[in-house]
């Protein structure tokens, strides 16, 4: 790593992901790196998520972490309006609309208040902004002060290739859809083999879901094209994968950016934290959720024989109906299998989850259904077998890191294309298919803890990319070496070096 400047001129790197949990997690991953790596840190939140946090944790949670403090800018969407909204997740369309058209001016202000409190070491001036790719304002306002901005892509890779290639399929007449029949009527299984750097097993239904419209002004295909295309102006991408896993997507990437976007592939972030910072370190206590966390279902697992347990867990945004619920309910008990479920309170879209009495019965004593769980513990643990998930980047990262393998259900935007990653190219997962029977999720299940030959290839393919990922953040592996440059070469840089038009 490059030389850290003393405590008299600390580096200080402001970092801010979109609100969504699925953005704060990788972000405050790294803003936990870089604090030990000797930057004073600020994180920024929303105000919304800051109040979240409070209620979860406590206002004590965010003491005694020197060097490391949290800020707030509001997101201009309006506030909760009872105890219950103000848990539930944001709609992320409207958070993206908001943030683009409102954050600037206040981030802009937080920055130059950070700067004009600059008295002692305590309080550094900024130094370099680090910020979600979804919220790329932030180059605007790193520029302002003449500091570095790089830019996190939070999500896979393959998914950044297949957004950027939007244009391709608004040239060629695929978007917007002709009518809302194509939604069903097998359209969306078009091969599609002329996107440079992708998968040749590419469908249409496996690129990020935005295109699936009829509306030529649908505003998150185009909000994707303004913010996958304007990392060409940060000073570095940084990526929360590992160059072995996605190398053509990564070259394809390459060629996509300017040479004066360096590209740092970091992770798996999970991994890489685990490296930088030490067990105890109350940054590591702090976590890398909003939520409170309860450890409890961990004891639950101890009582299980080794690869017996399917977990469930469809991340934060993900919703179904409820008749898709049951399904799964029935498929998992008819499996056979022990399992842990996470149902979060808004898990089933407009209404509570309700599962049948029935159903409760006959899962005594080997289910368990929880509203939330240390993930990235429960996927480590040894009783788990297989990990049936929606294909978010952060649960598919976070599943490599366990060397588990997985059964899929891909509700929207670059799960799709996760999804069909794991399946065709990577080789560690089964899709269960959009439209949900018990039938086939008791046979996939089976499938994939079962000693058959699908199983255990999956088995095998999870355990190896896991080891590739272990040795990518240690000393000397790509993944760290790449984080060497990123803090030598970009954040201590000195200034935001690149000065181009927006």
């Amino acid at each position: 790593m490059g030389s850290i400047p003393g405590d008299g001129n600390k580096p200080h790197a402001v970092c801010m992901p979109l609100p969504a949990q699925g953005h704060v997690t990788p972000m405050l991953k790294l803003a936990k790196i870089l604090h030990r790596r000797g930057f004073h840190v600020t994180f920024v939140n929303s105000e919304f998520n800051h109040r979240r946090l409070l209620r979860s944790r406590g206002a004590g949670a965010l003491d005694d972490l020197p060097g490391f403090r949290f800020a707030t800018i509001p997101d201009g969407l309006p506030p909760p309006s009872s105890d219950a909204d103000a848990d539930a997740t944001q709609d992320v369309p409207s958070l993206c609309r908001s943030t683009r058209e409102t954050c600037l001016p206040h981030f802009s202000r937080l920055l130059a208040n950070l700067n004009a409190d600059a008295a002692s070491p305590e309080s550094p001036p900024v130094t370099c902004v680090v910020s979600d790719v979804v919220m790329s304002f932030a180059l605007d306002a790193a520029r302002e002060i003449g500091v570095p901005c790089a830019l996190l892509w939070t999500a896979s890779v393959c998914s950044y290739v297949g957004y950027r290639h939007y244009r391709a399929l608004i040239d060629k007449g695929i978007f917007p859809f002709k009518d809302a029949e194509q939604l069903t009527n097998g359209f969306l299984d078009t091969p599609v083999d002329w996107t440079p750097g992708l998968s040749k097993h590419m469908r249409l239904k496996d690129f990020p879901t935005f295109i699936r419209s009829t509306d030529p002004d649908e505003y998150m295909v185009h909000f994707a094209l303004h913010v996958t295309e304007r990392l060409a102006q940060a000073d570095a991408a940084i990526l929360n994968t590992f160059d072995e896993l996605e190398p053509e997507v990564l070259d394809a990437m390459r060629a996509m950016l300017p040479p004066t976007t360096a590209i740092h592939s970091i992770g798996p972030l999970a991994l890489l934290v685990e490296q930088e910072v030490p067990q105890g370190d109350p940054l590591d206590a702090l976590g890398s959720n909003l939520w409170k966390e309860n450890a409890s279902c961990l004891g639950w697992l101890d009582g299980r024989e080794p690869r017996s347990v399917v977990f469930v867990n469809y991340g934060s945004i993900t919703v179904m109906t409820n008749e898709e619920l049951v399904e799964f309910a029935w498929g998992l008990a008819n499996s056979g299998h022990d399992f842990l479920w996470v149902i979060r309170p808004d898990l089933v879209n407009g209404d509570a989850a309700v599962l049948p009495p029935e159903f409760i019965e006959s899962i005594k004593g080997r289910g368990l259904l929880a509203t939330w769980c240390p993930q990235e513990a429960v996927l480590r643990h040894e009783a788990v077998g297989v990990f049936l998930t929606h294909s978010g980047w952060n649960s598919t990262m976070e599943s490599f890191c366990g060397g588990v393998p997985m059964l899929c259900w891909p509700f929207f935007a670059d799960q799709q294309t996760n999804c069909r990653y794991s399946c065709a190219e990577w080789g560690v997962a089964m899709e269960i298919g959009h439209d949900v029977q018990r039938e086939v999720v008791e046979a996939k299940i089976r499938d994939a803890m079962g000693g058959g030959d699908k199983g255990r290839e999956m088995r095998l393919r999870a355990e190896e990319w896991r080891d590739t990922g272990l040795r990518a953040t240690r000393p000397g592996g790509r993944s760290h070496t790449n984080l060497e440059a990123l803090v030598s070469d970009v954040l201590l840089s000195g200034s935001g070096g690149s000065g181009k038009a927006h």
